[in-house]
Order: structure tokens, then sequence, then C-alpha cells
């Protein structure tokens, strides 16, 4: 009886944990800023590296290298690519032909003349028909365009990542479209500046597009002068289609800021609307911890009552009538059908909630920030890698709980059932990229690295796990059980397996699902996701939710004299995937623009992975939830 009044005591204080919880990650909601590379002091006229990045786009979600267009190339194009996650995310870093000198404006540099086929052309005009963006790098901060808005009656600045390769448009009076390239580049670097030093460090990289139609006089040569590149000309757009040779042409403005070198990145991290945001998280937290705390509430309520039931019982002759959940103690441990599948996948999900739990800590404190491109997916898969220690331990235990005696080969399958599967829609996915010539594909040094860190280190890692899970005792069950199974009495409808495990992932779903909104909009729309303090105070109402509907809804069957619960509890609360990849069907429909078929096959494969890993962790979660709590009610019961 001790458990159900500490469980109470608890219950009752869970609001003021629940509060400290909200306020310690309410401030920490935009993480902390501890970027990946120390300040860097200019001088000035000290020469400022410009690197190019992949080119992007929202309708096909294909990156390309930006040297995959002719533009204007440096005398060695050198890759500066850095960590496996830039590699996975497609990245392509490399030197740009741009040559800055720190606080010296410059007019109408001339990059070069590109003369174009109809191959080169064609090219173009396919980028800027699917809306591609150029990215760029300068200090490691991501190029932007400065858009302006009116919100509520004042003027306020949108960023928007890269600028367009080009635009579509038509000339006044008449039908026909054309293509016009970007071909003539405003740069504006902010820097704040060191008043005692005089050094200064960039804060800012904005960029401002245009088509001209340049023209010269007599032959082309390296000391050629533009009759366009005026001031106040070259703004004009005064090209027709896209000409048979391109001059690229830049500017570059330098302006003193307030901001300083530490703040720098709030303005990319601010892009979104962040009051709908907050409200719509905290609206959402609030719904899911109200519906929490009163599920909570009638379990320890109506088990109390029929704890001190069955327990007066044992002392009347009317312990002969036993009824409910008790009735069935004798069958409640019998060993489910597939166990050693389930030891694999609990130990699979034990693996999945390492690696989310430890990588939200680290992106919380800061290490994982945008300003460390490809941090995060690294981390991911490191940590994945190295979770196979835990994974192999928790399938091992599981599987000698079931009286299993070849731990190896429950390691094996732990070790490869998880990764073969995903493994194999990757390779499915990568070849699709790799027949579109995209720098999506992964190289082929990048897949043996992948190979490596799969047999080579989280294999082995499983196997150490399963041996020392497999060498502690096992747990014995607090009820023994009855050698010939018990018939289970017909089932009411809304008992009905099926029914109940797809109602029970609706609201953990629920706890996630705005958060998820926001997710993949950064992913599929090319924005930046960093508010990590809230994303892991959901993932915390997220393993609540999950554990208490499994309780829920376990309590409630074996109430009805169903014993068959290790599989329905994994299935209750993994069934919230279900809804997870309708979620993404519908948010392709509705907010995608995505209309070539291998770009639809390349988002449904990967949100068909990030369902499948959501099923793991989130069925590993109700499970646990309910082993713990059916040993938690059989130990607390008298029985003969």
């Amino acid at each position: 009886m001790e458990f159900l009044r500490s469980s109470r005591r608890i219950l009752e204080s869970s609001g003021c944990a629940i509060a400290l919880i909200f306020l310690l990650f309410i401030h920490g909601a935009h993480s902390f800023y501890l970027p990946g590379v120390a300040p860097q002091d200019f001088e000035k006229g000290d020469e400022l590296k410009v690197k190019v990045n992949k080119l992007t786009s929202i309708k096909t979600q294909l990156p390309y290298s930006y040297y995959s267009l002719p533009f204007c190339r440096p005398s060695k194009i050198v890759d500066s690519t850095e960590n496996l996650g830039e590699v996975l995310r497609g990245d392509r870093i490399e030197n740009a032909p741009y040559s800055f000198k720190m606080r010296e404006a410059q007019m109408c540099n001339i990059l070069g003349r590109v003369t174009l086929d109809a191959k080169t052309a064609k090219a173009f005009k396919e980028k800027i028909d699917d809306e591609y963006r150029v990215n760029m790098i300068l200090d490691n901060l991501p190029l932007v365009v400065p858009i302006e808005r009116v919100d509520q009656g004042s003027p306020s600045v949108v960023y928007q990542l890269g600028y367009h390769v080009g635009l579509k448009g038509q000339y006044e009076g008449s039908k026909e479209q054309k293509f016009f390239m970007h071909n003539h580049l405003a740069f504006t670097v902010r820097y704040h500046r060191d008043i005692q030093t005089d050094a200064a460090r960039i804060v800012g990289f904005e960029v401002k597009p245009y088509s001209v139609k340049h023209e010269y006089e007599g032959e082309w040569s390296e000391k050629t002068r533009l009759t366009t590149c005026d001031p106040h000309t070259k703004r004009l757009v005064v090209s027709s289609a896209t000409p048979q040779e391109i001059i690229f042409t830049y500017d570059v403005d330098f302006q003193e800021s307030e901001v300083k070198w530490a703040s720098r990145w709030d303005t990319y991290l601010l892009m979104s609307d962040n009051q709908i945001h907050w409200f719509s998280i905290v609206n959402s937290l609030m719904i899911v911890l109200f519906l929490s705390g009163m599920v909570a509430m009638i379990m320890l309520r109506t088990l109390y009552r029929d704890i001190s039931r069955y327990n007066e019982l044992e002392t009347q002759e009317e312990a002969q009538e036993e009824t409910g959940w008790k009735l069935v103690h004798g069958d409640v441990f019998r060993l489910p059908t597939n166990s050693d599948l389930l030891c694999v996948y609990v130990g699979t999900g034990v693996q999945c909630l390492g690696m989310v739990f430890v990588t939200m800590i680290f992106a919380m404190l800061g290490f994982l920030s945008p300003s460390n491109r490809g941090g995060l997916m690294t981390a991911m898969l490191l940590l994945w890698v190295f979770m196979g220690l835990f994974a192999g331990y928790a399938s091992s235990r599981l599987y000698k709980m079931f009286k299993g005696t070849e731990w190896k080969r429950i390691a094996f399958r732990t070790a490869f059932l998880f990764p073969a599967v995903v493994s194999a829609i990757f390779f499915v996915l990568n070849a699709l990229i790799w027949g579109q010539k995209s720098s999506g594909a992964v190289p082929f040094g990048t897949m043996f690295a992948l190979i490596f860190l799969w047999f080579g280190i989280s294999v082995p890692l499983v196997f150490v796990g399963g041996y020392i899970g497999f060498k502690k005792p096992a747990a014995d069950d607090p009820v023994k059980t009855n050698k010939i199974p018990r018939q289970i009495p017909e089932q009411a409808w809304y008992m009905n397996p099926v029914f109940s495990i797809l109602i029970g992932g609706i609201l953990p779903f629920g706890a996630v699902f705005i958060e998820l909104f926001f997710i993949l909009t950064s992913i599929w729309l090319n924005q930046f996701y960093y508010i990590f303090g809230f994303l892991f105070l959901v993932f915390v109402i997220l393993i609540v939710t999950c554990a208490e509907i499994t309780v829920v809804l376990c309590y409630f069957q074996l109430c009805s004299e169903d014993y068959l619960w290790w599989w329905r509890s994994y299935l209750t609360s993994g069934s919230s995937a279900l809804y997870l990849f309708l979620y993404a069907t519908f948010y392709f429909f509705t907010k995608l623009q995505i209309t070539k078929l291998v770009s639809a096959m390349l988002y449904f494969g990967y949100m068909l992975i990030a369902s499948y890993a959501f099923f793991v962790l989130t069925g590993t979660i109700g499970f646990y939830a309910c082993l713990w709590f059916t040993r938690l009610i059989y130990s607390s019961v008298k029985i003969d």
C-alpha cells in the first residue's frame, strides 16, 4: 500500500516539479550560444575569404554543388567540407572567386564572363524554374537576403537564406515569359569595431541580387570597363531573356553595426514568428499536462480501491470469487509470442531513447548550434553507434527474464534488424539522388565510413552490452505462472486490440504535433531550428504521456481478463508513429510545393525512417511503463 501513498504524494507535487522544469527550460528555450569557432578579428585591408555552399530548392529538395552551374570559377577549387554531418546534408563548401578587403568598399568588380551554349542555358533555366538559391558563407555566417515587410503597420526586415539563381518575369505589355539571371550581387558586410584596437569582427553578411545586361565597348579583355556599371542604372533590369553572354559583377559595402559578435546569430534564429510558436507550444503543453494529471489521478484512486478490496477479500470466504485484474495473476507473466523480436525492439528503443536524450542535452548547452554546420547530424550518428552498448544490455536482460539462453542470437538481431531496415531505405534513396546527379548523394568514402561505424563499433558494443546484461541475474516474477493458460473471455468492442492500440497513440502524438510542424519546416523549408529547450520539455511530456496512456489501457485490458499485454503495451504508444507519418503526409500536400516524383519519394522515404525510429522510441517507453506497472500491482496483493 505504501507505493500508492508515495505515488499520490509525487502526483500532488508534480505541478511544482513541472513548473520548475518549465522555468528552467524557458530560460534555455533558445539555448546558449557556444559556437564551434573562436571569434576572428580583422584589421582594415585584411583579406576576407568567401566560400560557396550548395544550391538548394524547397521545390525539389535536391541540393547541387555551386559549380554544377557554369558560374565563374577560381583558378583552383578547394573543398572545405569539414564533417560527416555536412556530407550527409549535401553541403559542398568550396572557395569562391570573390575578393573582399576588410572595410574597403568596392564598386562594380568584374568577376568574369560566361558564354552560354544551349546546354548551359538550359541548365540555368531549369534551376531558375525550380527556384534554386545560392548559399554562401563568410566567417562562418551564411549569406542572407533582407526583405522588408509591413508587420502590424510598422516596417520590419526578415531574412531569407541565400539568393535566387534568377527569376522569371514578363515585360510590361508582353505575355511572353522571360528568364533573368542574377548576375550582379550587391554585398553588405556588417562589422562590430573595437574602439580601443580598431579591429573588427564580422556580424552580418547580406546581399541584394540584380539582373543587369552589361555592355562594354571594343573587344573583351581583363581590363575592359563596363558602360552599364553605374550606381544609377545598374539596379534596373534591362535584360531580355537570358543572353548568350553573361558578365558577372559584384559590389561590396561595409557597414558598422552595434550588434556584438556573440549575438550575431540572433538575426538568423529569429526568422520565424516566435509569438505564435511560443503560444502554440505552451498551449499544447498545458493541455497535455492537464490530461496526464487527470489520467494519473484516476488511476491511483482506482488502484488504491482495488488493492484494498482484494487484500480484504483474502481474509474472507469471498476470496474464492476473484474478479478483475487479480484473476489473471497466473497468466500475466506468461511468455509472449515472438518474445525474441520483442527483446530486439525494446533494445533498439533504448538505443534511440539514449541517443535523443543525450543529443538534446548537448543541443541545449549550445554545442550543436547552427554555427557548427552538420554538428547535429554528426552527434546523433555517433551517439547512436555508442548507445549500442545499452541496446545490447536492455535486450539481453529482457531475454533472460523470458528464460532465454542464446544471448548471442538476440545481440546479433539487435545489432542488425533496425539498422538494416534503415540502411535499405537509405541506399534506395541515395541511388535516386545519384540518378539526379545531386550533391546530396553520399559519396563512396562516406558510405564506407558509415559501414565502419556500424560493423566496427556499433555491433561489437551491442555484443558487449548483451554479454554484461546476460551475466546479471534475471528479475523474478512477483507471481507464479500457471502451466495451463487461461482462456480469455470475449472482449467488448472497445477493448479490441486494434481499436485500443490506435486510440493509445493519439495522446502521445498530441503532445508533439505542434512542435513537429516547426521541425518539418526547418528541415524541408530550409530554416534554422534552435529552440531545443522547448523541444526537450516536449520530449519529457512525450515520455510521461506515453507511459501514462499505456498504463491506463493496460489496466483496462487486465481488468477485462485479457493477459496478453506484452506486445500491446509496445504497440499502444508506438502507434503514435502512424499519426506522425499521416501528419507528414498532410504537411506534404498542404505546405510543400514538391512536384517531382523523385523529390516526393525522398520526402516520404526519409519520413518513413523518422516514423520507424519514433515507433521504436515511443513503443519502448510504453513497454517499460507497463512492465513496471504490472510488476508493481501484482507484488502489492496477497496471492495464495
